[in-house]
């Protein structure tokens, strides 16, 4: 974390690429958010200059998602994900599908006693709660040790691109102020 002079001394601004950049400025009060200009009337206009140094176009945000979106490691993140979700949520649904008509084709079976009053439609319902929660340790799991990294790293990159990119937009603010 990083302590920032200034306007707001007190205020400490996370670092982080977690940190969510859209609320920054949420309850600071009129032009107090990072990157926000003085508007015409005295509000805050918040949106980046549509031109570079030179007339060049400025590099907007959504160019930079887009890059990412386009990125062969961004695209490996994805499969992953895919490849795990899809398939586990078909089996869960085909296993919840299995209980409901068994329930309802199968009445006789599904009553038959496993031990005491304990039956097979009994053990089938438990069983939909287990599978609820070991679906959702298998998925966390798989988040942990085959997404959340190369996701981080893709969020570091998005991070340290934007903070390029509203470095060159208040770089160019400021020229353009001092040529008033």
């Amino acid at each position: 974390m990083d302590k920032h002079e200034g306007r707001d001394a007190g205020t400490i601004r996370l670092d982080d690429p977690w940190y969510d950049a859209l609320a920054v400025g949420w309850g600071e009060g009129a032009g107090a958010g990072e990157g926000s200009v003085a508007a015409p009337g005295g509000g805050a206009e918040t949106s980046p200059p549509n031109s570079g140094p030179g007339g060049a176009p400025a590099r907007a945000a959504s160019d930079i998602y887009l890059e990412v979106q386009r990125s062969a490691a961004f695209q490996e993140v994805r499969g992953r994900y895919r490849r795990f979700v899809v398939p586990a949520t078909i089996g869960f649904f085909l296993w919840y599908v299995a209980y409901v008509i068994a329930a309802t084709t199968a009445p006789g079976m599904m009553a038959r006693p496993v031990f005491g009053s304990v039956n097979v439609a009994l053990l089938a319902g438990l069983g939909q709660f287990l599978s609820t929660f070991l679906l959702t340790w298998a998925y966390a799991r798989h988040a942990r040790l085959r997404r959340d990294r190369a996701a981080l790293d893709l969020r570091w990159t998005v991070f340290e691109q934007e903070q390029v990119r509203r470095a060159d937009a208040g770089e160019r603010t400021r020229t353009r102020g001092a040529g008033r």
